[in-house]
């Protein structure tokens, strides 16, 4: 069962059942009171929503007291359309595919909302978008149909729908997680702060250690005063004592020999704390015990998401002690080890790869296979034929590699080729990478020298071999992406009816906020969901994937 689904600015809207393949089974019905309207059709039908974006749908439904099972996004489902056509980064509104689709001039898509706080959205119930009025409800039901025609002639369409499926699924849990927050004790974090930066100034500038540590780095280097945040000020204070420097990342310092450089490495771990997530970012995003940014599903070319305001997916370690279960609770967080190996072993199609997936530890497996029991060189051999990694220590190691797993080496091989000419890759489930025009390394755009050939070490050669390296990771770790999406979809509909509630996810670790006595049982459903996911996108492969799991109190504990 299927039912269309448009929204007005007031709380009302238009609903429209449809058949399998899009067509409508029913009249229109418009509805002054959406969410009512909603909530009675999901609880007699649990039906799938097709509407415009869940991101401007289900916001309020939630803040209504309603939660839906199943949609199908309209916007996810386009971009996924239009990459896959080579087309990536047109507007993918349903304003824009309905003009495509209809002939009309295309509008460019809206810009995104700021991030709001919590506490400081829209008080409408329904959020309006910039722009004039979107489509309605027939323009909806014509791309959707238009959309399932199109994922039908994709060259693997069942693993596109599974594809669209979701993303669809990933964008009503990000709604959901942001709703839910992070449970979050701002005294922890405020002792956490004190505990590393001292007191917060009391006219707004740096706290004390920071001050502290910037008047050392001066006297470090014999001047008074010294901005110790400026890159430009430490660069020339460098000079001064006859270090030239191109820049003054981490990894650049630690190679120099100089009283200020141990000093410098500390204030800027300590200033990221300070502007990032300190008292400010605090105030601003915490309340009532819950971070709640918002989550952007799909965020990230390779599929991963994002977030809009907040740095959810940047959360330093030290930090993470400020997330605590609120009592009675505990947080199962669970955390996929060796996931983009793994996947390279399950798509390959490489036998003896497969073989080693299978393994609890897929690089320990490696090295008792092929390395004469040395894991780390299997380690670096594995990563750097993912990566890219063509010299130094991984030679050798590639060498091993490309003669023990030929079809696996092969692979990642034939997607850096394609890349370095210009050409569009697919990760398993059919998300595709952006073209070479997008940015990401276009040896079409690069220069060439005077008489019309390619410098093989010049800007053309350099630009050709970093889009290889990028279709050569997007592969895996799009599809890395896609298992952790699946994952997250199915261990949603294993927590319907509990109590546990979903509240962080990133990359490839996810947090379940659950009542004690639920705990251990969410932790098998964690569990069945990554096996369910496995099943889903590979069938059966001898690959494992397995998650460390842990039932803690507090989120630095899981480390």
């Amino acid at each position: 069962m299927l039912v269309a689904v448009v929204s007005d600015d007031r709380g009302g809207g238009v609903l429209r059942p449809l058949d399998g393949v899009g067509s409508p089974t029913g009249p229109a019905e418009p509805v002054d009171d959406l969410a009512a309207a909603v909530a009675a059709r999901e609880a007699a039908e649990h039906p799938r929503w097709v509407w415009p974006a869940a991101a401007g749908v289900y916001p309020a439904l939630l803040r209504a007291g309603v939660r839906v099972e199943r949609c199908h996004d309209v916007e996810l489902t386009e971009a996924l359309l239009l990459g896959h056509a080579g087309r990536w980064g047109e507007p993918r509104s349903l304003a824009a595919a309905w003009a495509r689709l209809s002939g009309a001039a295309v509008p460019p898509d809206p810009p995104p909302r700021p991030a709001a706080p919590p506490g400081h959205g829209q008080g409408a119930l329904f959020d309006a978008l910039p722009g004039p009025p979107g489509p309605g409800i027939d323009a909806l039901i014509q791309v959707y149909a238009d959309q399932l025609d199109r994922i039908a002639a994709t060259e693997h369409a069942g693993r596109f729908r599974l594809l669209v499926a979701a993303e669809s699924a990933g964008a009503l849990i990000a709604v959901e997680m942001g709703v839910a927050g992070l449970p979050w004790r701002a005294d922890v974090h405020d002792a956490i702060l004190g505990e590393l930066l001292g007191e917060p100034s009391p006219v707004g500038g740096p706290p004390r250690r920071l001050a502290e540590l910037a008047a050392q780095i001066a006297d470090a280097f014999g001047v008074r005063r010294l901005h110790a945040d400026s890159p430009a000020e430490l660069l020339k204070a460098f000079a001064r004592a006859g270090v030239e420097l191109p820049n003054t990342r981490a990894w650049v310092l630690r190679a120099v020999d100089h009283p200020a450089v141990p000093l410098i490495l500390q204030y800027k771990e300590l200033y990221r704390i300070w502007t990032a997530h300190g008292w400010s970012w605090r105030e601003q995003w915490v309340r009532d015990g819950r971070f709640q940014p918002e989550y952007v599903p799909g965020g990230v070319v390779s599929g991963r998401w994002a977030t809009r305001g907040g740095g959810a997916l940047q959360i330093p370690k030290v930090i993470r002690r400020a997330v605590v279960a609120d009592r009675g609770w505990r947080l199962v967080v669970a955390d996929a080890g060796q996931l983009e190996p793994r996947v390279l072993a399950a798509v390959s199609g490489d036998a003896r790869l497969a073989a080693a997936g299978g393994a609890g530890d897929l690089y320990a497996a490696l090295a008792r296979d092929s390395f004469g029991g040395d894991r780390a060189k299997a380690k670096v051999a594995l990563l750097g034929a993912m990566y890219g990694q063509t010299g130094g220590a991984a030679v050798p190691a590639l060498a091993v590699l490309k003669r023990s797993y030929p079809t696996a080496f092969g692979y990642v091989e034939a997607a850096a080729r394609t890349g370095e000419a210009g050409g569009l890759v697919r990760s398993w489930l059919g998300r595709t990478c952006p073209p070479g025009s997008a940015g990401f390394g276009d040896p079409d755009e690069a220069p060439v020298d005077p008489d019309g050939a390619a410098d093989p070490q010049g800007p053309r050669a350099r630009a050709a071999r970093s889009r290889g390296r990028f279709t050569r990771n997007f592969v895996i770790q799009a599809t890395a992406a896609e298992w952790a999406s699946t994952l997250l979809a199915t261990l949603r509909t294993e927590l319907a009816g509990t109590d546990a509630e979903l509240v962080f996810f990133q990359h490839d670790e996810v947090i379940v906020h659950a009542p004690a006595g639920q705990a251990t049982a969410v932790a098998e459903s964690v569990t069945r969901a990554g096996e369910r996911a496995a099943t889903l996108l590979f069938g059966a492969t001898p690959v494992r994937f397995p998650l460390d799991l842990s039932i803690v109190d507090c989120y630095a504990d899981a480390d």
